[in-house]
């Protein structure tokens, strides 16, 4: 159990190994060095199965989501051992989505959409460990968002 700022209580039902954190942040390595190709591989994956999404992004360009995608996920990843020092920026940023639209459900379809792309980006070094592990760290990450999200209405 995590305590975010004004005592917003996060329950953690799944728990990241130290060996799946490092499966995840040495994978990142390889992906966060090709934003500008693994930023559209995400969001046209993500627009193919979820169209309806699209009109939540008509206000930044792609390349320009991307990038603020990639530097959070980035400021994340670098902390997953320490999740504790990011929770209220999360619990922020869950926040700011619910005025864009974002509901929990959507979570799901959002991480469907990033595993797809670290399968397609990683290719060989895809393996179902990983997948656990980034499973694990966007379950993580996806239920601390949603638990701060709907605390805020």
């Amino acid at each position: 159990m995590l305590k975010i700022k004004n005592s917003v209580t996060i329950y953690l039902l799944y728990i990241m190994t130290n060996d799946q954190i490092q499966l995840v942040q040495q994978s990142w390595a390889s992906v966060v060095r090709l934003p500008e190709v693994v930023g559209p591989l995400f969001y046209g994956r993500l627009f193919e199965i979820a169209p309806e999404f699209k009109p939540m992004f008509n206000k930044t360009s792609v390349p320009e989501q991307s990038k603020k995608l990639f530097m959070m996920l980035n400021y994340v990843i670098t902390k997953l051992s320490r999740l504790e020092e990011v929770l209220e920026e999360v619990s922020a940023l869950a926040k700011r989505h619910v005025g864009y639209g974002v509901q929990p459900v959507h979570y799901a379809t959002v991480g469907a959409a990033l595993l797809w792309t670290l399968e397609k980006g990683l290719g060989d070094k895809w393996t179902e460990e990983l997948k656990a592990a980034w499973t694990a760290c966007y379950t993580i990450l996806s239920s601390a968002m949603i638990e701060a999200s709907t605390v805020s209405q």
